[in-house]
């Protein structure tokens, strides 16, 4: 059985920083990249970042300079470091693992607030 356990998610004031975190274990394969995805109140789930098993990384436009990708090959682990965080920002953050087994793995997902 796969489990992607996502934390880190919370509430923080606008300039405020998170760091989330998604653990994958069980039966997923050889992971070939994990990533970040968001789902504003409303709208359509979007890419915010990605993460190749090689290191190579690739961010939305909206995050460029403030959000940082990382992973952690030895845990199966990825985080995500948001600084500067904005109102915008503010939706339910879901990881995602493509690996040998998976095309697409989902975590259930963490909510992340801002707001003063």
């Amino acid at each position: 059985q796969v489990q992607l356990v996502e934390s880190g998610g919370g509430l923080v004031q606008p300039g405020g920083s998170l760091r989330l975190s998604c653990a994958a274990s069980g039966r997923i394969g050889a992971i070939s990249a994990m990533a970040w995805y968001r789902q504003p109140p409303g709208k359509q789930r979007e890419l915010v970042a990605t993460i190749t098993n090689s290191g190579s990384t690739d961010y939305a436009d909206s995050v460029k300079d403030r959000f940082t990708i990382s992973l952690d090959n030895t845990k199966n682990t990825v985080f995500l470091q948001m600084d500067n965080l904005k109102p915008e920002d503010a939706a339910v953050y879901y990881c995602n693992v493509r690996s040998s087994y998976y095309s697409n793995y989902w975590g259930q997902g963490t909510q992340v607030t801002v707001s003063s």
